[in-house]
């Protein structure tokens, strides 16, 4: 077998990769050994740009790990909504009385539909959505004198069924699902919790998707004028569009960090009818840890954690060689199909914190050969032989 040392190339991931496959040991080739293995490294630097850990640019940098199992989402609460508001699907209780007597009293339920109408029996469609109990009683009244149905009618509104959000939950949430959340108290802590929390892998951005109907909230409150369900508006000019044209089936989109909104205290979203809630669900990539490491290997990238360079090498196992130092990180250029290289050394990270790196999902970690690790590697080898060689007895 030839003393030399055979220098094989390979590829991983789009980068050139060079190691060093070592013979068996030779007193005679340690100098000529250690001259060829000193420049093999497990990854050639000339073929990308290279940084120190000092001086790596902004643009390369990695970023830190936001953790939202770390915050106080106590703080996406929200101040509950006025919950007599009359709503589109409330049931609500209509009792006019023309006179004293109890038998001068009619009552009758009344569902609030899509449109925003109830239909009572007789008088025709009232407009009552958006409306306060007492801002519908004059509603009633006013339709009830327009008809010359009553002089002066006495008329009460009373909430029966409040209608509840319908709210779909999705992403990284432990039980994903449709939940009904009561209308008055809607929010993205609600919907959070009614979905079990955030599950492990959750990210920090939150997306909610919301039915418009902007043009339904800002139309007017019409009354009935006539049981064909003519309408006349009263201190207003128009009528509520149909939903084919107020924008139903359209849906708004609202971004929500979770970490700068508890931050902030700003994260109160209020979760409407049909919204559809989508939490992040992180996958990251995973780092390659090769070169002098005892476990050279692929390991996942913990989720909203940060990892660095010393923790990286840990997972491997650790440095084979006692006199291991320099390091290499390859990293994957932002937008880009291009790697740079990042030099970083143990005994300067294990010296000043800035100097262990900061990874990012993807990077390839490897510690690299040097003249040092090949003496301290041939000599193993040749204390191994010359044990070998004395004779037990």
């Amino acid at each position: 077998m030839s003393d030399h040392p055979v220098i094989s190339d390979e590829r991983r991931d789009g980068v050139s990769l060079r190691a060093c496959v070592r013979p068996g040991p030779s007193v005679l080739g340690l100098l000529l050994l250690i001259g060829l293995t000193a420049g093999c490294q497990s990854i050639g630097p000339r073929r990308f740009e290279k940084y120190s850990y000092a001086e790596v640019p902004t643009a390369l940098a990695a970023t830190r790990q936001a953790n939202p199992q770390t915050v106080d989402l106590s703080r996406l609460a929200r101040a509950a909504v006025k919950s007599d508001v009359l709503d589109r699907g409330d049931v609500v209780e209509i009792a006019i009385s023309a006179g004293l007597s109890e038998k001068d009293t009619v009552k009758f339920p009344v569902r609030i539909n899509d449109s925003g109408y109830g239909q009572l029996p007789v008088i025709g469609q009232v407009y009552l959505a958006g409306l306060e109990p007492e801002a519908a009683e004059a509603n009633v009244v006013s339709a009830c004198v327009q008809r010359d149905l009553y002089l002066n009618p006495h008329v009460t509104v009373t909430m029966k069924k409040q209608r509840v959000n319908r709210v779909t939950v999705v992403g990284a949430v432990k039980e994903s699902g449709v939940y009904e959340l009561p209308r008055g108290q809607s929010d993205l802590l609600a919907a959070i919790t009614a979905a079990g929390g955030l599950a492990e892998d959750a990210g920090t951005m939150v997306e909610i998707r919301t039915p418009d109907r902007s043009a339904e909230a800002s139309s007017p409150a019409p009354v009935a004028s006539s049981a064909t369900g003519d309408v006349q508006a009263t201190g207003h000019s128009g009528a509520p569009l149909p939903l084919s044209q107020s924008g139903a089936g359209l849906l708004t989109s609202v971004q929500v960090d979770l970490v700068s909104a508890t931050r902030s205290g700003e994260g109160g979203q209020y979760v409407s009818d049909g919204a559809v809630v989508m939490i992040e669900k992180r996958a990251p990539e995973p780092v390659h840890v090769i070169g002098l490491v005892r476990r050279p290997n692929r390991y996942e990238f913990p989720v909203s954690e940060d990892l660095r360079m010393l923790d990286a090498l840990a997972l491997a196992g650790g440095a084979e060689s006692l006199v291991a130092d320099k390091v290499f990180i390859v990293r994957r250029k932002p937008e880009s199909t291009e790697t740079a290289v990042i030099q970083a050394s143990i005994r300067a990270a294990k010296r000043d914190p800035q100097a262990n790196v900061l990874l990012s999902p993807g990077d390839v970690v490897s510690l690299e050969s040097t003249p040092a690790t090949v003496f301290m590697s041939a000599l193993g080898l040749i204390r191994m032989s010359l044990g070998a060689s004395v004779p037990l007895f």
